[in-house]
């Protein structure tokens, strides 16, 4: 398996790091073979080469069988236009990638119960996917503009059958393969991009008798979120919706830097945690690395196929939590099993090796 890795900006290098080095070793001890090659993207990629996508990166991820992102974007290019932006080149690689699912899992945590704003009673035992469509929407509608002069803009949401029917199927199977319960968010009421969205998905459902489907406004559905998440199982959006909702729900894990994402589809698999590169806190060593490590075992499970190597990284990541060891985002200073991004990734690296129940009490800061 040759895997293109693309630490990108601020954090991403740092937590992008623990999960290669964890992927290596859960390769090495089930027999899989890996090959790895680091690209430039974003604002790296635009202080070295002047583009935030280059054609040498497109073309080392084309040939690989997956693609593993750190994060993009740097407040040193925030008055750049969008398109000359690090995050452009982040949208450019999707396109040229081809993955059109991006699966977003969300699930509470028996041992960060106490991490989350929410009430346990609240979001415990909740455990939910979502689906967002990732090439369509407000992000690559166009015609989409900026006139200063007339001090106005407008970017452009657009969608067609296609497209919203073969995300639908994505979203379908993984529910046959839960709960049997699919959600579809959308804005009806409002939007006809929506209501197209709801007629497709409607249509689509008839392939899917044995797949419980609801409809609901994405206002909605932001707001049961938070007050009873453990109705959702699948729950399918559009781009933006789900780009918004997908971080709504790392409340649910007690923090964004707990999730990762997969997106499948295309031509080539990609995988990133869901948080930004936090420029606020590059190269302190206290960014959280398991949500990019759980990347990696989502790399295993979708591209590999192997589900025995990714519940590997699962378990390393549950007993590592289930012990106690926190990052900063976890918990507060003065908890005595605090550790840094290094030292968590080293923990899981551990557990992953031997399996044992080895103290890590010298790793704590």
């Amino acid at each position: 398996m040759k895997v293109t890795v693309l630490p990108g900006d601020g954090v991403g290098k740092e937590v992008t790091a623990e999960a290669v080095r964890i992927l290596e070793r859960v390769c090495s001890v089930h027999g899989e073979a890996l090959e790895t090659e680091t690209g430039l993207i974003g604002g790296v990629a635009i202080r070295e080469t002047g583009l935030p996508l280059p054609d040498e990166t497109i073309e080392t991820c084309l040939k690989s069988d997956a693609v593993l992102l750190g994060a993009v974007g740097s407040p040193e290019f925030d008055d750049l236009p969008p398109s000359e932006r690090p995050e452009i080149g982040l949208l450019k690689l999707r396109q040229a990638l081809g993955g059109f699912a991006n699966l977003r899992p969300s699930k509470a945590v028996p041992a960060l119960l106490d991490s989350s704003p929410l009430r346990r009673e609240v979001f415990e035992k909740t455990d939910l996917l979502i689906v967002r469509e990732l090439l369509g929407g407000l992000y690559y509608g166009e015609p989409r503009a900026m006139n200063q002069n007339a001090g106005e803009a407008f970017n452009t949401m657009r969608y067609s059958v296609p497209e919203i029917e073969r995300v639908a199927r994505i979203a379908f199977e993984s529910a046959l393969a839960r709960n049997k319960k699919m959600t579809s968010v959308d804005k009806a009421n409002v939007l006809e991009t929506s209501r197209l969205w709801r007629q497709t998905v409607t249509r689509v459902a008839a392939d899917y008798p044995s797949v419980e489907l609801e409809h609901i406004l994405v206002d909605a559905c932001a707001m049961h979120l938070v007050t009873n998440p453990r109705r959702f199982d699948v729950i399918l959006t559009e781009n933006l919706f789900g780009d918004i909702l997908s971080d709504e729900a790392s409340v649910l894990t007690g923090s964004m830097g707990m999730l990762p994402s997969a997106t499948i589809g295309g031509n080539v698999d990609f995988y990133e945690p869901v948080h930004g590169s936090a420029p606020d806190i590059e190269g302190r060593n206290i960014a959280n690395p398991l949500g990019a490590i759980a990347s990696a075992a989502m790399l295993l499970r979708y591209t590999l196929k192997n589900e025995s190597a990714a519940r590997t990284i699962e378990q390393a990541i549950d007993r590592a939590l289930e012990d106690g060891y926190r990052t900063i985002d976890l918990t507060g200073m003065d908890d005595p099993k605090l550790v840094s991004t290094s030292e968590m990734g080293q923990i899981v690296l551990e557990y992953v090796a031997d399996g044992s129940n080895a103290s890590h009490a010298s790793l704590a800061v």
